[in-house]
């Protein structure tokens, strides 16, 4: 059962990695080659810029944080309930730069922000409990 969860992680990881780097890609063209990139420079240091940003940064972040607890996931052996709770709440995490956006482009309240903030705090408390009761796995 680690293992399916810790795959998840990875996999989810990458993929939601995969569009905030797209995502990155159109804040540069925003930024470098957008008609009225003066306006939007001047703009980035506060605002829906400075969230755009945010959101970006916080999306890579928390993707590679999900590839990493996917990892850890997998090669350490602990309780399968923690792990699975670690790892639900990790996803989540995934919450908080898709709320930003979400606030951002929608006009949504910030609520998924504080939830996923409080969830990738959640995991990684778990986590750490999960890699204190665990073994390593070996892979021979």
């Amino acid at each position: 059962m680690t293992a399916s969860i810790g795959k998840l992680n990875i996999r989810t990881g990458l993929w939601v990695m995969s569009g905030f780097m797209l995502y990155g890609f159109y804040l540069i063209y925003l930024r470098d080659f957008a008609p009225d990139k003066a306006a939007w420079i001047a703009g980035s240091l506060d605002g829906p810029h400075f969230e755009a940003r945010l959101a970006h940064v916080h999306g890579n972040l928390f993707s590679l944080l999900n590839i990493v607890f996917g990892l850890v996931l997998l090669n350490v052996a602990m309780p399968q309930k923690l792990a699975r709770y670690a790892s639900w709440f990790a996803l989540g995490g995934l919450l908080m730069p898709l709320g930003i956006l979400a606030e951002l482009y929608l006009g949504l309240s910030p609520i998924l922000v504080v939830f996923g903030g409080i969830s990738i705090f959640i995991a990684t408390v778990l986590l750490a409990i999960g890699v204190g009761k665990g073994t390593a796995t070996s892979k021979s």
